[in-house]
């Protein structure tokens, strides 16, 4: 029997506009009036991935960037996972060397520098993944990702790194050469203390090796006393892998990375479809 689910957001939970259905806010809580519990996990901040759970009107717990966090229900942060700044000025060495935008997860917020370049790199991953959305949708599209995160412009992050209040919990780094992100992978890959994932074909999460969605995941359930066996996770991509082995059922979305479905149980819709409430549903039928 199922007693706790975990659902990613982006590209599981939420659809392409950034929004939670109805029918997957629906099946969510009807798991929660059967004892099931519920837990999101993302790699985004906590207040990034608070914002659509709080629309939708849903309280549950969550994990955020990757698992270097998790948060209760009363929003409390119950752990915290940082990284080392040595660790972070080769990843800033290095994204800059290959041209990457790069932001910086920290405990006062999200440090970017030269806004201009992350509009010109969303604007031309959108129209390769969507080319039938016109200018004004894509230009939408691109809104909606500075609503989903708050961040704070910097000229250098030399301020951040020298500032000893500051702890980094993880770094993103976007590109849309994919060659190059496979070069920033492997020139970081054999670092101590990292772990590189992704959760798009245009970037890079770097985090402690311990930041991860399944071992925050195995916390959670083993302070409820929940077995792996008792627990499914749904995910679409490299940073849920860890969550998806972990869980005793695991699904992906039909719009997950290809390399990710050989390795689940299942696979529903996508994220578009109502995917994490027909898994949800066929749980609940199974309960």
């Amino acid at each position: 029997m199922i007693k706790l689910i975990a659902i990613d957001l982006d590209g599981a939970l939420l659809n392409s506009t950034g929004n939670i259905s109805e029918r997957n806010r629906q099946a969510i809580l009807k798991a929660q009036e059967k004892g099931i519990e519920v837990v999101v996990a993302t790699g985004r901040s906590f207040e990034s991935a608070n914002r659509p759970i709080k629309e939708a009107e849903i309280v549950c717990p969550k994990i955020c960037v990757n698992g270097a966090e998790i948060y209760q229900e009363n929003h409390e942060k119950l752990s915290s996972i940082t990284m080392s700044k040595e660790n972070i000025v080769k990843i800033i060495a290095i994204t800059e060397a290959h041209g990457a935008y790069l932001e910086i997860y920290t405990n006062k917020g999200i440090f970017a520098k030269q806004q201009n370049e992350i509009i010109e790199i969303l604007v031309n991953a959108i129209r390769s993944n969507h080319p039938e959305l016109s200018e004004a949708e894509v230009q939408q599209r691109v809104n909606q990702r500075f609503q989903e995160e708050s961040f704070l412009f910097v000229d250098s992050f030399s301020s951040i790194l020298n500032d000893p209040t500051i702890e980094i919990v993880k770094a993103l780094a976007l590109c849309f050469d994919p060659q190059k992100l496979t070069t920033i992978k492997t020139a970081l890959a054999n670092e101590a203390e990292l772990l590189i994932t992704s959760s798009g074909f245009d970037n890079l999460e770097f985090n402690h090796p311990n930041a991860q969605k399944g071992i925050a995941l195995e916390k959670f359930a083993q302070k409820r006393k929940i077995t792996k066996e008792q627990i499914m996770a749904i995910g679409d991509n490299e940073n849920d892998l860890s969550m998806l082995k972990y869980a005793g059922t695991s699904v992906a979305m039909a719009n997950a990375k290809e390399s990710i479905k050989p390795l689940v149980d299942h696979i529903t819709t996508s994220n578009d479809q109502d995917g994490v409430a027909l898994a949800i549903e066929a749980i609940l039928n199974q309960n």
